[in-house]
């Protein structure tokens, strides 16, 4: 009975853990004389290869039409390639705990983008004050009024991977999910595809950094198996076992894994306005989740207004 009671808990901490921790190996690696694209390159082909292994095991086959790998080239592009480069770059400039947290901001620009492009209608008062308190929040966080704001290209590029990730999601529940290929298969797919597009861009910058040394190794080697392979992995068996909601918990997990680890181990300093914006983005999140509970099969209203449960 205790482990049923804390199974959900530990795996949901896990997740948090392997997911949220990839901004300080992105850190390290950078920290070590790596590139942004070399970064991106070696992360999407050490994860596929642990997600071919994965998919191996369960006896799930890549997709091998060609519609399926053009869908995948794109969904690639906006969830894996792009957001992974774009990390890399941001993180140049910017604490990996500060990544961290606009990262956090990923589902405001799902309710932003749903909403442009008709796929979120009738947004609820609620869910639109929550998106309005959350981009409120990244605009504490960047205090452009102030000349000691967080405002940068680096700060920039973070938010744009968080964008990326949204039209990523909106793509692959539009054209890739329900379509009869299995997840594994799906995501050793989606990455080796990533891989393939940022492996031009390895040799970018020249050949620099080619005595590397054992923290640039480690740091991409964990980033690719762990926080990128095992945490695909691990996302479809947690929503698969436990249900949307608690996946959807990893999210609020991410900023404060990501600020905790960046204090400890890189002795990172957010400030007191980077943290309360921080603690307004999360509100905001918390608020898009909301949704409307249906009506009862007698139909009364439901007194309770609003039910949280997982996007």
């Amino acid at each position: 009975m205790r482990d049923g009671r804390h199974g959900p808990l530990v795996r949901v901490a896990g997740l948090a853990l392997l997911w949220g921790s990839a901004f300080l190996w992105i850190k390290l690696a950078l920290d070590s004389g790596l590139t942004p694209f070399q970064i991106a390159f070696v992360r999407s082909a050490l994860g596929a290869a642990v997600l071919l292994v994965l998919a191996r095991g369960a006896r799930q086959r890549l997709p091998r039409d060609r519609r399926t790998w053009g869908h995948l080239v794109v969904a690639a592009f906006f969830c894996n390639a792009l957001p992974f480069l774009l990390f890399g770059i941001g993180e140049q400039t910017v604490d990996s705990g500060l990544a961290g947290v606009l990262h956090a901001t990923t589902p405001l620009w799902s309710v932003l983008i749903g909403a442009v492009v008709g796929t979120e209608r009738g947004i609820r008062p609620v869910r639109l004050g929550g998106l309005l308190l959350g981009f409120a929040g990244t605009l504490v966080i960047f205090a452009p009024w102030q000349a000691a704001g967080v405002l940068s290209g680096g700060a920039l590029a973070l938010l744009a991977a968080s964008a990326s990730y949204a039209v990523g999601f909106a793509y692959m529940g539009s054209r890739l999910t329900g379509r009869g290929t299995p997840p594994l298969a799906l995501s050793a797919a989606q990455l080796i595809a990533a891989a393939a597009l940022t492996a031009p861009g390895v040799s970018a910058g020249g050949t620099v950094s080619v005595d590397l040394g054992l923290r640039a190794v480690l740091a991409v080697s964990v980033l690719g198996i762990c926080s990128t392979g095992f945490t695909f992995y691990l996302s479809y068996r947690l929503i698969a076992d436990e249900g949307a909601t608690s996946a959807a918990t990893v999210g609020y997990l991410l900023p404060v894994v990501s600020v905790a680890l960046g204090a400890i181990v890189l002795d990172e300093e957010l400030g007191l306005r980077v943290v309360a914006g921080a603690a307004v983005v999360l509100a905001g999140v918390a608020a898009t989740r909301w949704r409307a509970r249906p009506p009862s099969p007698a139909g009364t209203a439901d007194t309770a207004g609003l039910g949280a449960t997982g996007k």
